[in-house]
């Protein structure tokens, strides 16, 4: 029942948006306008900030805390879904730049993680729903050797990450490479997956960005003069910003997207096409 004084809507489908960041952020805001929204991230306080600016926009949102490389953690978020009556969109954003950490964490969060969090919530997909994952251009640009491609088909494996390591070698084993490998192989999961999602009536899809002006993108322009490089050669002359991200979400995940499953929406103002030029 609706309570006095609430924007609740009980009678919206959910939306679950993992990553409470700016880019997070701006993605629950849009899917708020047309589902209830819960705010997932390994900070408690920030999910419930986020939660809490979008119920005082008039959405009806809810904040909870889930690290997506626990387990348990993300048994939990199962739970939770479960309890509101399953999804309509996942809008899996969290994930770590080459700044942001390690090999091994970046491996765990982008890849290990995310894979994790569709695992367990695509039982409760409604018809119709759609899987949303954020990869990147940088996915678009690299394509490992054979050994490298046969341990990445395999995002599940519990020795992934020291396999991983021990095949490259320490000198290749960097933050760098395992932001490139960990979205190369969302992207490749995102294909593969397309006939489990389907046989519940729903779609995944990855969608890759390219420069996007994030918090977390401008720390990478003080860390990386590569990236100033590709901004360089970026045909329109500009990063893009968030709310386009989230038009490219809010498009996937509605039902004008409905045929859309198993592949990549690049959004990235050409600079793929520049690169390959």
């Amino acid at each position: 029942m609706h309570k006095i004084g609430t924007s609740e809507r009980p009678d919206w489908s959910l939306a679950v948006v993992i990553g409470a960041g700016g880019l997070g952020a701006a993605a629950a805001r849009r899917l708020s306008q047309r589902h209830r929204v819960l705010v997932v991230d390994i900070d408690a306080e920030r999910a419930e900030r986020t939660a809490d600016a979008l119920r005082h926009e008039g959405g009806d949102a809810t904040g909870v805390a889930c690290d997506i490389t626990d387990p348990t953690a993300v048994s939990s978020l199962v739970e939770t879904v479960g309890k509101h009556g399953g999804f309509r969109v996942l809008a899996h954003v969290a994930g770590l730049s080459p700044s942001a950490g390690d090999f091994r964490a970046i491996l765990t969060v982008n890849l290990v993680g995310a894979v994790a969090v569709a695992a367990g919530l695509l039982p409760l997909a409604d018809r119709g729903a759609a899987g949303i994952f954020i990869s990147s251009l940088a996915g678009h640009n690299f394509r490992p050797d054979a050994a490298i491609e046969d341990l990445l088909r395999r995002p599940d494996a519990a020795n992934l990450v020291d396999a991983l390591a021990a095949a490259l070698g320490k000198d290749q084993a960097t933050p760098q490479m395992a932001y490139v490998l960990s979205k190369y192989a969302l992207m490749a999961y995102c294909r593969r997956q397309a006939a489990a999602w389907g046989e519940h009536g729903a779609r995944i899809v990855s969608l890759s960005p390219g420069l996007i002006a994030t918090p977390m993108g401008a720390r990478e322009f003080e860390n990386s003069p590569t990236k100033i490089r590709l901004y360089e050669r970026s045909p329109l002359k500009r990063e893009g910003t968030m709310l386009e991200i989230a038009d490219a979400i809010e498009f996937l995940a509605s039902d004008k997207a409905s045929f859309i499953s198993g592949t990549d929406l690049l959004v990235d103002g050409g600079l793929a096409g520049a690169l390959a030029s």
